[in-house]
């Protein structure tokens, strides 16, 4: 009878700790949940297709048969929005894709530019517009960068795209400028940040 106790109550730590360990390496993956009232849910699923992914960022490569969600929303604009920090190159032939589209141009990896989810670019209504980022960790540093592109939430899996996968609702897609001037780690790839409009 003790015996069966203990091996539930074992059953029962490994359980929790699975579980725990699952919803910490899902709180950074970009798009994961809806925001607050269920408002922005996946509008669709995008059959993944491989092809030639440049990787020199770490991007999330398409695999063929994968279901990608694809978002046309994101969470509402605050003061201080929550988001994922990504990392992207905007130079050509670079893991960024074409040129970008909000000036049909390709930005050194130098400049402090950036690329919002497709509900937050707003159908380039944010284009050529500053926010401010802040990070969470790395001391609280902030810096303002340049809305130039669309980290497109609906499309991807094909060549425009780098055969990456959409985006998710809640991304801030940055170029290494970005993450040098926050302090952050570029090696990590993905931080929780806020981010605001600005007029600087």
């Amino acid at each position: 009878m003790a015996s069966a106790r203990a091996m539930a109550a074992m059953a029962m730590i490994f359980l929790l700790a699975a579980l725990s360990t699952t919803h910490l390496a899902s709180s950074l993956r970009p798009g994961a949940g809806a925001i607050a009232g269920g408002a922005c849910r996946p509008s669709g699923y995008l059959p993944g297709k491989s092809g030639n992914c440049e990787k020199s960022n770490d991007p999330d490569c398409c695999e063929d048969g994968k279901a990608y969600p694809q978002y046309r929303c994101s969470p509402p604009v605050t003061a201080a929005t929550g988001a994922v920090l990504t990392l992207n190159s905007f130079e050509k032939g670079k893991d960024g894709g074409g040129p970008s589209e909000c000036d049909n141009a390709y930005h050194s990896d130098g400049e402090l530019v950036v690329a919002l989810s497709t509900g937050w670019f707003a159908g380039t209504a944010r284009c050529g517009h500053r926010v401010r980022i802040t990070a969470s960790g790395g001391g609280g540093r902030s810096v303002v960068a340049k809305v130039v592109d669309e980290c497109d939430s609906v499309h991807g899996c094909d060549g425009e795209h780098n055969y990456e996968a959409p985006c998710g609702n809640n991304i801030v897609d940055a170029s290494p400028a970005v993450w040098d001037a926050l302090g952050l780690d570029k090696n990590v790839g993905m931080e929780h940040i806020t981010w605001s409009d600005t007029d600087e």
